[in-house]
């Protein structure tokens, strides 16, 4: 069992599977191999449609259900009172499972009020669709409203999180809440494997580019990371990361790489203010 991070109630495991990009088959084949690996963490969304194929990837396997640790989230336009609720309900049926373990609203949604989104993801909760709830993509702003408005605890924010993005603030913010920051394309979209920084350390230590950037992620409090992939290699590689450490100078260089024009993932003119 992979190591957790507490956040107001709920155990994250600190390594999940991503499954953005990963359908039918394919993605059935990558869950079952990352439980077999010793993953204890999924996360899928409405909008990745592939929930009924990563649901199928753990019904099918022999890990038993309240071993495993489900995130799906829900599009910002179905974040509106009632609509929020039915895309909850509708996932769970997509998904094969009675109760799913994380539901989150995917990105806010700037034509809706955050009081209402929260109070409908809450609702959620208290119907049963969820154990927990959270958000993704909120800046600290918007987080701020978000805790304010919530009737239920919140348990994550997930957004974009790699050396090359300084989260610091949401990470700060996050803590203060007793929140995990779940960091999705941790690796920075594979480009940050070929840093020589990075390449530096991993050599140093005996281990690969990849894990030592999600070693740099788990030595970081409250910070969880689900990286993807399709390879059971770089499954198995990815996970490999429980028995060893940076020191805090390779922690601060591997820091050191952030820039401002880091962000790589955009949701065009839908997007938040990040600096909000």
């Amino acid at each position: 069992m992979t190591d957790t991070v507490s956040a107001n109630g709920a155990e994250i495991p600190v390594i999940g599977l991503g499954t953005w990009q990963l359908r039918g088959e394919v993605a059935t084949r990558c869950v079952a191999a990352a439980l077999d690996i010793g993953y204890r963490h999924i996360d899928t969304a409405t909008m990745y449609d592939n929930e009924a194929a990563v649901g199928e990837g753990i019904r099918g396997h022999s890990v038993p259900r309240e071993e495993v640790f489900v995130t799906t989230k829900v599009w910002p336009t179905d974040a509106a009172e009632g609509a929020l609720q039915r895309s909850a309900e509708a996932s769970l049926g997509r998904l094969g499972l009675d109760r799913i373990d994380l539901l989150l609203i995917h990105w806010p949604n700037r034509e809706v009020s955050i009081a209402e989104q929260v109070g409908a993801l809450c609702d959620a909760k208290r119907r049963g669709y969820a154990r927990h709830v959270g958000v993704a993509n909120f800046p600290p702003g918007m987080l701020r409203q978000a805790l304010a408005a919530a009737t239920e605890p919140l348990v994550c924010n997930q957004v974009e999180h790699h050396p090359l993005l300084d989260q610091t603030r949401l990470l700060e913010a996050c803590r203060a809440a007793g929140m995990a920051l779940v960091s999705y394309s941790p690796l920075g979209k594979g480009t940050l494997v070929s840093d020589p920084v990075i390449g530096e350390i991993a050599a140093a230590k005996e281990r690969t580019p990849a894990q030592v950037i999600l070693r740099w992620h788990l030595q970081q409090p409250m910070n969880a990371a689900i990286p993807r992939s399709s390879k059971p290699a770089r499954l198995a590689e990815n996970f490999a990361v429980f028995d060893f450490a940076l020191t805090p100078a390779e922690m601060a260089r591997i820091s050191g790489l952030a820039r401002p024009d880091g962000r790589m993932v955009r949701l065009g003119g839908a997007e938040p203010d990040w600096n909000a």
